[in-house]
C-alpha cells in the first residue's frame, strides 16, 4: 500500500518571482490525486519539491516522518527509493533499448542479479503493454509507447508514491483515454499513492479520487474531486469547463476592468446552456482487482461530508452509489451504509479560494486565510 503524503506551508520562488506559497494538503494513501492548474502555476515545481528535487524557502513534505524539504540529504535519498516518476517526455536514454531503459533503475540502485532484473523488466514492460518490444529504441515507437516506457521505468522499484508530470502531453484523445485506463488498472494491481500533474480535463474528470488546483500563487482548493467538480467558484469553473470567462486570461490572470465588462456582457460562445454533469470515475479493467482505495475512500470522504458544500454531498453520494453498484434511483442514504465514518477520523484539508468564502463550518484553511495575490507566475 502507499504511504500519506502530508505538505504543510510550502512556499516556493525563484528570485524575486513567487512561484507559490503556504500550500498545504494531504495526499491520502494509496488515492488517486491530480493537481490542475493553467500553464506557468507552478505545477510540475510542485511535484519535484515532494521528491527534493528543488528546495522549497518554507514548508515540509512529510513521508513517513521524514521531511523532504529540511532533512539531511541521507535520509532524503533513502525516501527517494519509495518514488517512481513519470516524466513529461518520458526522459528515455535514446541509445539504450527500452529494456535497458526499464532496467536503469534497478541497475542504478539494487544489487540484483541479472535474472532477477530480467524477470522484474519483461513484467513491469508487460504491465504497461509493451511486452515485446524489449529491444526497440526509443526513437523507432511512438510517443504514446515512450510514454509507457517512462511508466515501466518508475515502476521497477515497486514504488509506494508514483508521480507523473503531464502524462498526456503530445498524446491524441483516444491514446489518452487508453493512458487513463492504465493509470486506474496501476492503482488497482499495486495500490500506490498517485499525483497526476496535468491540464487535461478528461484525466482529471475520470481518473483521481481528489483534486487540487493551482492559481495566482496559491493553492485554491484540495479535496474529494466532487467538491472541484460541482465547484461555483469562478477559476475553477471556468478552468473545468474550459470557458473563457473568468480570472483566467490569455496571459495568466485578467485585470478587474476585463471582468467588469465580461459580467456586463457574455461572450460568444461562452453560455451555460447545460448544467455541468460528473463524469463516471473510471473502473479497473476486467480481470483486474478491485481498487483498495474506494473502501478507504468511502470511509474518509463519509467522515467529512457534512463539512462540503450541497451540491458536493450529493454528488459525493451518488459516486459512492455508483461504486457500491445501487440503482441511480436507490436512496442517498443507502451510499452510506456500506461504511460508517470511522470515530475521530482526521479530516483532510479543504482550502478555500485566495481571498474566497471561509470554510464551512468547523473547518479552518491551513495556514489561515490568504489574499488575493496580483499578477502570477510564469
Amino acid at each position: 500500500m502507499g504511504v500519506e503524503v502530508v505538505v504543510e506551508g510550502l512556499s516556493k520562488s525563484f528570485g524575486q518571482q513567487q512561484i507559490w506559497q503556504d500550500v498545504t494538503l494531504t495526499l491520502p494513501a494509496g488515492e488517486v490525486s491530480v493537481m490542475l492548474g493553467p500553464s506557468g502555476t507552478g505545477k510540475t515545481v510542485f511535484l519535484k519539491s515532494l521528491i527534493g528535487l528543488i528546495k522549497p524557502e518554507r514548508g515540509r513534505v512529510l513521508i513517513n516522518g521524514v521531511d523532504m524539504v529540511n532533512s539531511p540529504e541521507r535520509r532524503i535519498n533513502e525516501i527517494r527509493k519509495m518514488f517512481g516518476v513519470m516524466f513529461q517526455d518520458g526522459a528515455l536514454f535514446g541509445s539504450l533499448n527500452l529494456f535497458e531503459n526499464v532496467a536503469f533503475p534497478l541497475r542504478e540502485h539494487t544489487k540484483k542479479k541479472e535474472h532477477e532484473i530480467r524477470r522484474i523488466v519483461l513484467e513491469k514492460m508487460e504491465m504497461v503493454g509493451l511486452a515485446g518490444a524489449e529491444d526497440k529504441l526509443p526513437g523507432e515507437i511512438s510517443g504514446g509507447m515512450r510514454k509507457r516506457a517512462g511508466l515501466a521505468r518508475a515502476l521497477v522499484l515497486d514504488p509506494e508514491i508514483i508521480l507523473c508530470d503531464e502524462p498526456d502531453s503530445g498524446l491524441d484523445p483516444v491514446r489518452t483515454a487508453y493512458l487513463s485506463q492504465l493509470l486506474i488498472d496501476l492503482n488497482a494491481q499495486i495500490d500506490a499513492t498517485m499525483l497526476i500533474v496535468t491540464h487535461n480535463i478528461d484525466i482529471a474528470s475520470k481518473v483521481p479520487d481528489n483534486m487540487g488546483m493551482l492559481f495566482r500563487r496559491n493553492l485554491v482548493m484540495f479535496g474529494p474531486r466532487e467538491m472541484l467538480l460541482t465547484s461555483e467558484e469562478p477559476v475553477v469553473a471556468q478552468f473545468l469547463r474550459g470557458r473563457r470567462r473568468g480570472p483566467i486570461g490569455m496571459s495568466e490572470e485578467k485585470d478587474a476592468a476585463t471582468l467588469a465588462a465580461e459580467a456586463a456582457s457574455p461572450l460568444p460562445g461562452d453560455e451555460d446552456d447545460e448544467p455541468f454533469r460528473i463524469p463516471r470515475q473510471l473502473r479497473p479493467s476486467p480481470g483486474m482487482p478491485p481498487r483498495k482505495a474506494v473502501a478507504r475512500r468511502r470511509e474518509r470522504v463519509l467522515s467529512m461530508l457534512h463539512t462540503l458544500p450541497p451540491q458536493a454531498q450529493q454528488a459525493v453520494l451518488e459516486s459512492l452509489k455508483y461504486d457500491a453498484g445501487l440503482p441511480a434511483g436507490a436512496p442517498a442514504g443507502q451510499a452510506g451504509q456500506a461504511a460508517a465514518p470511522p470515530q475521530g477520523a482526521q479530516q483532510p484539508q479543504i482550502v478555500p479560494p485566495p481571498g474566497g468564502p471561509l470554510p464551512p463550518q468547523g473547518m479552518q484553511p491551513p495556514g489561515g486565510p490568504a489574499g488575493p495575490a496580483a499578477g502570477g507566475p510564469r
